[in-house]
């Protein structure tokens, strides 16, 4: 009788499957993401070394009169927001439109399911004036849905460094979806980490503390635990690099020694020469003529800009062209 090969069943299946039989070797970030990779990921971004967090926490308590200001319509706005996560930075803005009387409804976005629980029932003991309404899917899942409001003005909202994950190319595909979603009026209010001294970067994604480590080895935890996987994360080591010349930090994955694993999930053999990569992440940096060049290649304008007083981190307003 011959066997059947396992249906793949979601799309973290799916992309396992073709990321390991790939040449090089490639994992998604986004599928760190759960309940486990979310509490890693705030540990990150408490870190001192991870400086992104404390730069847009700066913006926001700098800038958030005219930040608000541009946000506000008289008949409302929905404010939508991209890859939410906990919403820590976000309540800095919520917090004073509520103060202002401002009429909005909050539509947090993520791809986990936790983060999003654990926002609504902060939000709910914070601020429970805010109307919310979380949603859960990718970015490439809900841009669709976003079109559909369109009975007011829509603010969307992506912060933190999630742009730097794409490669322009794919930055610029994501930028023209969220175009086609915008109508006349609508914001784009994006964040954009700024190209500075290399190794500011480097210490950020490679702190000495492992949580980085940790946390780019919650993809390997994840495929045993779901997948019925036999990775040993301990024999892979984590690797940072950035190229200055073009903005481009990556995230590695590099076994240790010649390995081979079981992923009786998609019933699949994976052999690991030793020092063979696993590219897991890349975070892009920026500057203002590469961000100029990103909206004027997507139909979109820059409108303002905000940065913190180091000049670290930027977020950008947007409009439809």
């Amino acid at each position: 009788m011959t066997q059947t090969k396992p249906t793949i069943s979601t799309a973290f299946h799916k992309e396992v499957e073709e990321g390991l039989t790939a040449f090089p070797k490639y994992l998604s970030s986004k599928f760190i993401y759960d309940k486990k990779g979310d509490k890693l990921f705030q540990d990150i971004m408490a870190m001192p070394s991870y400086y992104l967090t404390d730069c847009e926490y700066e913006i926001f308590e700098t800038h958030k009169t005219a930040i608000a200001q541009a946000f506000s319509s008289k008949s409302g706005f929905e404010l939508i927001e991209l890859g939410a996560g906990d919403g820590k930075k976000t309540k800095i803005l919520l917090e004073h439109l509520v103060t202002r009387g401002d009429t909005f409804t909050y539509l947090p976005i993520d791809i986990s399911q936790n983060a999003l629980d654990g926002l609504e029932e902060s939000m709910n003991n914070d601020l429970p004036q805010v109307d919310i309404k979380p949603q859960q899917g990718t970015y490439f899942d809900v841009l669709e849905g976003l079109a559909n409001y369109n009975s007011r003005k829509k603010v969307i909202v992506v912060l933190g460094s999630n742009i730097g994950n794409l490669l322009h190319p794919q930055a610029i595909d994501f930028l023209s979806n969220i175009k086609k979603a915008m109508s006349e009026g609508d914001l784009l209010f994006m964040g954009f980490d700024q190209k500075k001294n290399p190794q500011v970067i480097l210490d950020a994604y490679n702190d000495p503390e492992g949580i980085t480590a940790a946390f780019n080895k919650n993809l390997l935890h994840r495929i045993n635990d779901e997948m019925d996987g036999t990775f040993n994360p301990d024999q892979f080591k984590h690797w940072e690099v950035y190229d200055p010349e073009t903005g481009t930090a990556k995230s590695y994955l590099v076994s240790k020694q010649d390995q081979d694993v079981r992923i009786n999930a998609l019933d699949l053999d994976v052999h690991f020469n030793a020092w063979e990569t696993i590219h897991t992440e890349i975070s892009q940096k920026y500057d203002d003529s590469i961000v100029e060049w990103l909206a004027n290649e997507s139909g979109l304008n820059i409108i303002n800009d905000f940065a913190d007083s180091k000049g670290y981190y930027k977020n950008y307003l947007f409009e439809k062209k």
